[in-house]
């Protein structure tokens, strides 16, 4: 070089950069200002890239509430912890928790359902998965007859793939659509599309509306279980390719589901931000399908509450990743509204539970029973017994439907942990105590709602016009 230069990209690759945003304003720079080879190397410093970020060397201990009862929960124990560890060798991370409803999920080194996952300044976007939110609200309806509040939830709510057609949608308040807008996240118009017509919807899986009574005053309730659908889903998709950006540039070594954003950085207030956002849609879907059940039955609702089970929660510089984890500290609340619930099964209480922190919890609880083996190995357990026989048996005495028609035996009873030793070991370690109960009448869930799916169909109506 001479001791007066022009450079372009090309200059700066050579010198070890990578291209990015501030390539052309410091081109431009170097260039007007005729700088000197020297001083120009001077200017460069500050865009040299950081080292990389290394994952810790040893294991971040974590606390272990749960124990197992047989060799199946043993081998599910086994692998959660196994792949805890490999993500407590974060570089962020600064403690964990496992509940005794935990279960893995995804490849070693993905945070275990029914786990917590402390890190500092960062947000891991895969610590809290897609379905962003998952939460459970509880109405108390007084002495409404749990079969006419069952029927007018039935024709209030919505299970399965997509969302209501726009003759049927819930109003979407003109606050929360300011806000979309006012967050470069999430002002997206189709993304702002699916957040109308999801609003109301709850989706597939394990998600339900359950109606039973208190065992301590006998009112009738209805608790809703369902996260924040394709709107959070698309927002997660966001946040993990920024993450994913993030990895590349500071932190190879970090496994990609466990990637963050800097908290710090105009990406990682923008999401932090964004998550509050979808925080308030998603009890707003709660509201819509309980406010609309109770002018259905025309009844006054007399008490509600609502916890998330996965989100992640700020406390100064440290974030509280619970995939699957419900808070028990009024700190990780900031609209507390009553105690927290705890759903087991479709044929066992939800329970009502108040608690504090530990240093085993972290301040939270398990958010349910768990499972000790996937969807497809129970179905395959189950062998050659009819559906329709496993169904009679497993919820009898109870009001148990499915929105689609098609039974779903991968939701049914058999396929949860067993839930009297779930909540024998909440005792044990200090997880929550239960203040009141939700004796099961009868559920909702959305069942088998592919086989019918709409494009099922027109499959199957093709391959009949065509003689196949």
């Amino acid at each position: 070089m001479s001791d007066r230069i022009n450079i372009n990209g090309n200059t700066l690759i050579k010198l070890g950069f990578k291209p990015k945003k501030w390539f052309s304003t410091a081109i431009d720079h170097i260039n007007e200002t005729q700088m000197s080879e020297k001083d120009m190397m001077i200017y460069l410093e500050q865009f040299k890239a950081e080292p990389m970020i290394k994952l810790h060397t040893e294991v971040i201990p974590f606390a272990i509430n749960i124990k197992a009862e047989n060799e199946l929960e043993e081998r599910n124990i086994q692998t959660v912890i196994e792949s805890m560890k490999a993500v407590m060798k974060t570089p962020t991370v600064v403690a964990g928790s496992i509940m005794p409803d935990a279960c893995p999920t995804g490849a070693i080194g993905t945070i275990p359902v029914g786990a917590v996952v402390v890190t500092k300044n960062a947000i891991h976007p895969g610590m809290h998965s897609a379905d962003i939110c998952c939460s459970v609200m509880l109405s108390d309806f007084g002495e409404v007859d749990p079969k006419e509040l069952m029927d007018a939830a039935h024709a209030s709510t919505h299970f399965g793939g997509g969302g209501r057609e726009r003759n049927e949608q819930y109003r979407f308040p003109e606050s929360m659509l300011k806000a979309f807008e006012g967050n470069k996240l999430l002002n997206d118009k189709h993304l702002i599309q699916v957040a109308r017509k999801h609003l109301g919807t709850q989706g597939d899986g394990n998600h339900f509306l359950f109606i039973g009574k208190s065992k301590k005053t006998g009112n009738t309730m209805m608790v809703t279980h369902h996260g924040s659908r394709g709107v959070g889903a698309k927002l997660y998709g966001k946040a993990m390719k920024i993450a994913e950006r993030f990895r590349n540039e500071i932190s190879k070594e970090t496994l990609k589901q466990n990637a963050w954003i800097p908290f710090e950085t105009e990406d990682g207030q923008e999401y932090w931000n964004a998550l509050q956002i979808i925080r308030e849609w998603t009890k707003q879907n709660h509201i819509c399908i309980h406010d609309a059940t109770a002018q259905k039955v025309g009844a006054t609702i007399k008490n509600r509450y609502w916890n998330e089970h996965n989100f992640v929660f700020k406390e100064g510089d440290l974030f509280y990743h619970a995939k699957g984890a419900t808070p028990l500290d009024d700190k990780f609340m900031p609209d507390i509204t009553g105690p927290r619930l705890i759903p087991l099964n479709m044929a066992e209480p939800v329970l009502i539970v108040e608690g504090t922190s530990a240093e085993n919890n972290l301040g939270f609880a398990p958010h349910g029973a768990g499972r000790n083996l996937s969807r497809t190995a129970h179905k395959r357990n189950k062998g050659d017994t009819p559906i329709s026989a496993i169904f009679a048996e497993e919820t009898k005495g109870l009001d148990v439907r499915f929105f689609s028609n098609e039974i779903d035996i991968s939701e049914l009873p058999s396929a949860y942990k067993n839930a009297e030793s779930v909540r024998s070991q909440m005792g044990e370690y200090g997880l929550g105590t239960v203040i009141d109960e939700v004796i099961p009448y009868g559920s909702i869930m959305a069942g088998n709602w592919n086989k019918n799916a709409p494009w099922k169909v027109k499959a199957r109506i093709k391959r009949a016009g065509n003689g196949k």
